[in-house]
């Protein structure tokens, strides 16, 4: 009986099998009587066995069949559970110009999910960004967990800091870091994506500048202060107000915010803190206003410290992430990966219900209200010690 099952699985095989010639098919379906002849004396449901292989067999191979299908579909393992599938869905991500921040991270984390990838870089920065994608200096970091490369289809010149081209100074129209390029302001940037790709169904605003930033509050002018919100803030209002009658219903926009919106982080100064602050306020509103009008869904990621460049130029942030990591819930380095894979999942509709959130990672830091590495607390809080099993 067992050589049977075995045949009829092997004639499933050829049967199944959409590239099978007529041949092969008569050749099966030949071996198939032959097999059942031979099992004629062994009654109805003796004879029915074979029968019932073949129809596992099919069921097995279609299935099996049907997840390579889809692992192929994008070079990726087969995916299991629930997986974050943005297969023909468009991201545009503002504020990418390195591959070192969360901008970055999070255009690999969507491409690796299968979305295709749009990015606005500010246009100073864009012909060596461009340069270094070209020249291949990105290539090691855009490497994606099934073994391809980071593709991005387009890359916008933008400066969210201007709204319509109306607004532009003559300073900055005659700058020659802005020389060569054009069509850059927040409504031209929407207006050329639309032309070139008609929909997008995901936004990312990674923008932030305050010009004062290592300046306490105290210390920073009005217009420092101003220029931070304009910058970090407003650009997202301005950027959804552009960009949104272009996504799809369904879509997802989501920015990025900072522990010191809320908590006091000496240092980050310059009116950035008020910035943050603004913007996951502006992040509550804006779900709602977009929500009710587009159908589309906004949050916000309040990201842990990283080794970035934008960082870097702030001073300390060795001594953040060394804070961070004696005192954070997780005792480990954030990862630039982390951010972006809360993006993927955010971006997916798997959190087609949630908008208006705030997700922080940040290794749990957000929780804590103490430092566990001070001194004056240091016996408080370690770890009780264990206990040992003494024997009766």
């Amino acid at each position: 009986m067992a050589t049977m099952c075995s045949r009829a699985v092997a004639v499933a095989a050829t049967i199944s099998s959409p590239a099978a010639s007529t041949n092969a098919h008569r050749r099966g379906a030949r071996a198939m009587v032959s097999s059942f002849q031979g099992v004629r004396t062994l009654g109805a449901g003796a004879a029915i066995a074979p029968l019932r292989c073949v129809e596992q067999a099919m069921r097995k191979k279609v299935l099996v069949g049907g997840v390579r299908a889809m692992a192929s579909a994008n070079g990726a393992s087969a995916p299991s559970g629930l997986p974050i599938d943005l297969r023909g869905k468009r991201a545009f991500i503002a504020g990418v110009a390195d591959d070192q921040g969360f901008g970055w991270a999070i255009a690999k984390a969507l491409a690796a999910a299968g979305a295709e990838i749009l990015v606005g870089t500010w246009v100073p920065a864009l012909n060596i960004f461009e340069t270094s994608l070209r020249r291949g200096k990105f290539d090691e970091s855009r490497k994606l967990p099934n073994g391809g490369l980071l593709e991005i289809a387009k890359v916008y010149p933008l400066d969210a800091v201007f709204d319509t081209p109306e607004e532009v100074p003559e300073d900055i129209k005659n700058n020659k870091r802005y020389a060569g390029s054009s069509a850059w302001t927040v409504q031209e940037c929407a207006e050329a994506v639309k032309a070139d790709y008609g929909t997008i169904d995901i936004l990312v605003h990674s923008l932030a500048n305050g010009p004062e930033v290592t300046k306490p509050l105290m210390e920073t002018t009005r217009k420092g202060y101003l220029a931070a919100i304009s910058a970090s803030t407003y650009s997202y209002v301005s950027l959804l107000k552009y960009f949104a009658p272009v996504m799809n219903p369904g879509g997802s926009s989501l920015s990025l915010t900072y522990l010191a919106s809320e908590k006091i982080i000496p240092g980050y100064g310059g009116g950035m803190s008020s910035a943050k602050a603004a913007l996951e306020s502006d992040t509550r509103v804006l779900a709602f206003e977009v929500g009710r009008k587009y159908g589309i869904r906004v949050n916000t990621i309040s990201a842990g410290p990283l080794r970035s460049r934008a960082a870097k130029a702030i001073g300390f942030i060795d001594d953040m992430i060394n804070y961070s990591t004696a005192n954070a819930p997780l005792q480990k380095e954030l990862e630039a990966d982390d951010v972006g894979h809360t993006a993927a999942f955010l971006s997916s509709p798997l959190a087609s219900a949630v908008t208006g959130t705030l997700i922080y990672v940040d290794n749990g830091l957000h929780a804590m209200g103490l430092a566990v590495d001070s001194p004056s607390v240091a016996k408080a809080a370690a770890p009780a010690p264990e206990k040992t099993n003494v024997a009766a």
